[in-house]
């Protein structure tokens, strides 16, 4: 978060392992189903929204910072949440820091 009086990072992590799809859905030995799978990936990111979500409901402004198409589902999300107005942009990057998370936000919104 940056504000007039200075700035903190805040990470919220995922925890998740790169998803992966596997052919067929039927039960194995080797463990669980395609669709269990799917599910289960599923209620962890919704959790993890979630997390996120608590974190910059406070925000005036927020802009989300990251890769792939992730960056598209949590501003679903945070719309979903009431939080449409919020988000002022989303920007694509591999890694960052937090420093140049700070810089670009800072930027953005002349602080």
């Amino acid at each position: 978060m940056v504000t007039e009086e200075g700035e903190e990072a805040k990470e919220v992590t995922s925890n998740l392992e790169k998803h992966l799809r596997f052919s067929g859905g039927t039960d194995s030995e080797d463990g669980p189903t395609e669709d269990a799978r799917d599910r289960q990936f599923g209620n962890h990111l919704n959790s993890y929204y979630d997390r996120v979500v608590a974190v910059v409901r406070g925000a005036d402004s927020i802009q989300i910072f990251g890769p792939g198409g992730t960056k598209g589902e949590l501003r679903k999300r945070l719309e979903h949440e009431g939080l449409k107005g919020h988000v002022l942009a989303i920007e694509t990057v591999d890694k960052i820091t937090d420093r140049q998370i700070a810089a670009r936000v800072r930027e953005r919104f002349l602080i």
